[in-house]
């Protein structure tokens, strides 16, 4: 099957955004790649494709910054329309952040947790229901220990401590004991 493209002439190019980013230019060659694909082009990876896909989402990982330098668009339009999909797949799957902060791994923990809450295994359900009694907000099941710390001044240290001495220097003396013969 024979694909006939016509450009478009005349179509004014935005300046601003005319350079795009090594991730944006790998997606536009792979979505060129996929309609070149629909179209009827054979796009079966080989070993080296795999192998250049991975070494760009290396790079990519190690050092996005350097990355953007040398993967220009003339860079990428060389490669081949398998390695491209692969990399964008690469990239697809491992290059976004799954959380962005706590509070959303927070929300999501909890959600599971509500959701568990309706499973028909009862020693699951107790388990979230324990754990959701866990969290900081709610409290239920959170061991305390209160320690209770007086302050006090050195004049007051030192006059509960000669009480104290004097009592112990005020105790009675033992009488002496009286002894008794063995009975028997």
């Amino acid at each position: 099957m024979t694909l006939h493209l016509m450009p478009e002439e005349n179509v004014p190019l935005d300046k601003k955004n005319a350079a795009l980013s090594f991730e944006e230019s790998i997606t536009a060659a792979a979505n060129t790649a996929n309609l070149l694909a629909a179209a009827g082009l054979e796009v079966l990876p080989d070993s080296e494709d795999e192998e250049t896909a991975a070494q760009l989402a290396l790079a990519y990982a190690a050092d996005p910054s350097e990355t953007e330098k040398t993967g220009t668009t003339r860079r990428i339009a060389t490669l081949t329309p398998a390695a491209l999909l692969l990399t964008q797949q690469i990239l697809k799957d491992f290059g976004h952040k799954v959380v962005e902060d706590v509070v959303q791994i927070r929300h999501l923990v909890t959600n599971k947790l509500v959701q568990e809450t309706e499973n028909p295994d009862p020693r699951v359900r107790l388990k979230a229901l324990e754990l959701l009694g866990k969290f900081s907000d709610v409290g239920l099941f959170v061991e305390r220990s209160e320690v209770t710390v007086t302050h006090q001044t050195t004049d007051d240290i030192r006059a509960r401590l000669r009480e104290k001495l004097q009592r112990m220097v005020d105790v009675t003396p033992a009488e002496d004991a009286e002894l008794i013969d063995d009975v028997e």
